[in-house]
């Protein structure tokens, strides 16, 4: 479950706040990752790595050209000259980019899920639509948020750097290939809709499944079009052209709100399935299928400007193409596995929407309306910080892999989670403590009553414990991905949606009808600090496996952490300790702050009354305390450097932090 280009120069945009670690896009690297590296004419504008040609004093290697010794030049100059001379696709640039997009389409997003719930509630017909609409949603979170997005953007990086006319026919052909699968996939599922709303949700016969099914039908074309605008949207993220697909889905919650604005203007108040008219049905099904439309043909400007233009290929034996459906198979495969998951958990939180009805308990957000409005909020920070930096992060990864320097993805990632720390960490504090003030303005309005939203900002809670390690699973599998291995973040999601699945059973058969959505979201919390755990080994494995030869050429060195030997064996560079290490004391820096904003908020709330204005004030004031706490705290719980590039980020004076020791570790 969860959810780039620009015209400016590289001199239009000054990057003055640098992560923890530096974070830098890594120019393009030969093919082959193995062995001494074949000479490579220059590139027109891009510097050549230190370190990539031949070592001094070595014999020639047949067929490759002979050493032409490097000019003497100051190991600082090396650094400087090692990087394009206009960086605009850096890592920081383009994360800003992205963030920027997906703060932008997020924060309509609640005006857009808030005006669902003005007009349908919690009610029959809201589960029905989150139901109905359900499955091209969860594939497209899966699309976008890792599967073809981690297999392709690396094939389409790499075919650009190897193939003579720059990876156009193999792009051709790979687009031409998945279109005609998503067509087969979206016919084939908006067939099987009567049997996906039953899988989905284990409604009897009845109004209740006649409305998801109806629903079903209107909402499954949206995976071709989802699909589409994935496909497209890896093709600008191979050429560093990451805006369009974080902005375009502002076009989509425009339209969506828009539909479900005119769905309350006519009147519509159906608050059972017997309610709903065909025409209503259609307003709502339709018109949310159409914002996708638009999302999708939005990215045409970015991709014509990008120079692309699409020829259907359908020359695909001999092509090259078996590498990237194997690693798209495991992807799949990944999709189904969470699909099986996602199910538990849909037909679970329908059968307690169902049981706290027949329970008295109605119209309370105990079901399917309720989880999923938690689970909107609570994926934000995912959305905006952490799938903004890594898919940034992902080409460079990529090349890095290409050029058998694995060290160098451990510590890209590593540098990730650092710099992102202090506003993860931050984000899940006031979700915990201030969750009745966030909800409220999100979702108290219209249909929602105060008592639903309260259940929402209680399920919240229960996410936002497991928010650093969703982020950071999410970041440590990109590295999976990047080195062209689908298999292992596999059997790693088996494993965790196995734990979710498993927990929200229990949470289903141990709980009364009032706590069960709750604690399937603390189920979700606890799947994700096992994934993140296992991840986590599993990566650093791979990546400390024997470098290649690349690896042990002299390099300039990292100016914020450099890798060493630990008992012969080369590090992963994730540092994992340290990074968790540096989660925790954030953490600690936060919860003086986070229990004065719970009693501020409620004392504001006495204060002022339970309306939008009181609790506006009580989660600006909440936050700012928080943000306080956070200040005063880190740097006496060692995570000053992480704090400091947020303290500039909003303008507040704040001490530099310590200097990297002498070691070569850095310090917190």
């Amino acid at each position: 479950m969860t959810m780039h280009t620009t015209d400016e120069s590289s001199d239009s945009y000054a990057y003055a706040d640098p992560p923890t670690m530096a974070l830098r896009k890594i120019p393009g690297q030969p093919p082959h990752a193995d062995g001494p590296q074949p000479a490579q004419p220059p590139v027109a504008g891009q510097p050549q790595i230190p370190g990539q040609s031949q070592a001094p004093g070595q014999p020639p290697v047949p067929g490759q050209a002979p050493h032409q010794p490097a000019p003497s030049v100051p190991a600082q100059r090396q650094e400087e000259t090692a990087q394009p001379a206009k960086p605009a696709a850096s890592t920081g640039r383009n994360g800003l980019i992205m963030a920027l997009g997906t703060l932008a389409s997020r924060a309509l997003g609640f005006v857009r899920s808030a005006m669902i719930l003005a007009a349908l509630g919690t009610s029959q017909v809201s589960d029905a639509f989150n139901i109905g609409n359900s499955l091209p949603n969860v594939v497209y979170m899966m699309l976008m948020g890792g599967v073809l997005a981690s297999v392709f953007v690396p094939e389409l990086v790499h075919a650009a750097q190897t193939h003579k006319d720059g990876g156009v026919a193999y792009t051709d052909r790979l687009l031409t290939l998945c279109a005609v699968i998503l067509v087969v996939l979206t016919i084939g599922a908006w067939l099987a809709a009567p049997a996906i709303a039953d899988f989905y949700s284990g409604y009897p016969d009845g109004p209740q499944r006649d409305l998801t099914i109806a629903f079903a039908r209107y909402c499954l074309p949206q995976i071709f079009f989802y699909g589409v605008f994935t496909l497209l949207g890896q093709v600008l993220n191979s050429r560093d052209r990451f805006g369009a697909m974080m902005w375009t889905p502002v076009l989509n919650n425009v339209v969506a709100i828009g539909v479900f604005g005119l769905y309350i203007a006519i009147g519509a108040d159906a608050r059972t399935a017997g309610d709903m008219t065909s025409g209503q049905t259609m307003l709502l099904g339709v018109g949310s299928t159409l914002g996708i439309v638009v999302q999708a043909l939005g990215l045409l400007p970015s991709l014509r400007s990008s120079g692309f233009r699409w020829r259907p290929r359908f020359d695909w034996r001999g092509a090259g193409l078996t590498k990237p459906l194997r690693a798209a198979s495991w992807a799949l495969l990944l999709v189904v596995v969470t699909q099986l998951s996602f199910a538990v958990i849909s037909q679970l939180t329908a059968r307690a929407g169902t049981l706290a009805d027949n329970s008295g308990l109605k119209n309370m957000g105990l079901g399917v309306a309720g989880y999923n409005s938690a689970y909107q909020l609570f994926v934000v920070p995912q959305g905006v910080i952490t799938i903004s930096l890594v898919t940034a992060l992902l080409p460079g990864m990529t090349r890095s892999a290409t050029a058998g320097r694995l060290s160098e993805i451990g510590s890209d990632l590593a540098g990730m989670l650092r710099s992102s720390a202090a506003m993860i960490i931050v984000a899940s504090v006031l979700f915990i403590a201030l969750a009745p003030q966030i909800t409220a303005i999100a979702y108290g309005h219209g249909m929602t009553t105060p008592t639903a939203t309260w259940i929402i900002a209680q399920t919240l809670m229960a996410f936002a414990i497991g928010l650093p390690a969703f982020c950071a699973q999410y970041a440590l599998a990109r590295g999976f991905y990047a080195m062209g291995d689908a298999r292992t973040p596999f059997w790693l999601t088996t494993v965790t949606t196995g734990v979710n699945a498993g927990l929200s059973c229990a949470a289903y058969l141990l709980l009364g009808p009032r706590w069960i959505i709750i604690g399937m979201a603390a189920a979700q919390s606890v799947a994700c600090l096992t994934s993140v755990a296992i991840t986590g080994w599993a990566l650093g494995r791979k990546l400390r496996r024997p470098a290649p030869a690349a690896e042990t050429q002299q390099q300039a060195p990292d100016a914020t952490m450099q890798l060493t030997l630990r008992r012969g064996r080369p590090r992963s560079g994730l540092d994992g300790g340290s990074v968790l290490a540096l989660h925790i004391s954030l953490a600690a820096a936060c919860v003086p702050g986070a229990v004065a904003a719970v009693w501020l908020g409620g004392r504001i709330n006495d204060a002022m009354g339970y309306g939008l204005v009181s609790n506006t004030v009580g989660l600006a004031v909440g936050s700012l305390v928080v943000l306080l706490s956070l200040f005063a705290l880190a740097r006496p719980f060692g995570a000053g450097s992480a704090v400091a590039p947020l303290a500039r980020k909003l303008r507040i004076p704040y001490p530099e932090p310590a200097p990297a020791t002498g070691n070569g570790k850095h310090r917190r």
